[in-house]
């Protein structure tokens, strides 16, 4: 036998078509490509095969954001994502918030928030025209 033929490794596919690392692995980040830069960054002296397939958790971070961005975005009625709404989406997540605490967005603001102290007193009512007497 020659080695060749319908023995041997694996099921096969009966197309010639390869399937890229990143779709075997349910990403849309670039497996192969994140390998690369991870290998050409000098991050670490060697690099493992499955490290682009553990960046998928870049890319689940970057849904998440976009997803709540998203929602701010729409509540504001807007059709772009600015990165006010990336700050309003990151400040109001808990865990995003500790994640990115340190983090400042340019051109983000602030969360609106007033402080209760100074918001006017519920109880009484401010009146004009007291009849007090002197």
């Amino acid at each position: 036998m020659s080695g060749k033929g319908k023995g041997g490794r694996g099921k096969g596919k009966a197309s010639g078509k390869s399937t890229s690392k990143a779709a075997k692995a349910g990403l849309q980040f670039p497996v192969a490509r994140l390998n690369r830069f991870l290998k050409k960054g000098k991050y670490a002296s060697r690099v493992g095969v499955g490290a682009g397939v553990y960046m998928g958790v870049l890319e689940y971070l970057c849904a998440e954001i976009l997803e709540l961005a998203g929602n701010a975005a729409r509540d504001n009625k807007k059709a772009r994502i600015v990165p006010r709404h990336l700050q309003l989406a990151v400040r109001n997540d808990e865990e995003l918030n500790k994640l990115l605490g340190s983090v400042t967005i340019a051109s983000g603001g602030v969360l609106p928030n007033i402080h209760a102290v100074l918001l006017p007193k519920k109880g009484k009512a401010k009146t004009s025209g007291s009849s007090q007497e002197f």
